[in-house]
């Protein structure tokens, strides 16, 4: 089974990843093959470069091909991105075309996006069951 977590609630990614899914992937023991990760919120943070958890998590991920992708507004908000957000205007409109929104210090592989991103970046390996932590 294929599953993508998205990390939502606090201490989603310092607890429930960082103390339980992490080390699991780490011996091989986690029970299913994990094909992505979204993080919001303060979970972002985990992702930074230098952060004992995003550091771990981002050998694993490079090691078994699992996306790192972080919500485009929380790392806007957070300063671990930069530039626009990528699927909705300033004034809180839709938009057509994406917002140009870079990563900056953060680990290895992570991105940025919104939903439709993580639809087409899961889309050649979909997942059976999301989970929300």
């Amino acid at each position: 089974m294929k599953v993508a977590y998205v990390f939502t609630h606090p201490r989603g990614g310092t607890y429930k990843l960082g103390q339980m899914i992490l080390p699991q992937l780490e011996m091989g023991v986690h029970g299913v093959e994990v094909v992505g990760m979204f993080f919001f919120d303060e979970n972002c943070f985990v992702l930074r470069k230098g952060d004992p958890i995003g550091e771990r998590l981002a050998k694993v991920a490079e090691k078994r091909n699992i996306l790192l992708m972080m919500c485009d507004l929380c790392a806007l908000e957070r300063n671990l991105a930069e530039g626009e957000p990528r699927w909705c205007n300033p004034d809180g409109t839709g938009r057509k075309e994406p917002g140009k929104c870079i990563v900056k210090d953060v680990v290895e592989g992570v991105t940025v996006g919104c939903f439709p991103d993580l639809y087409t970046a899961l889309s050649g390996n979909p997942p059976d069951q999301v989970i929300t932590l």
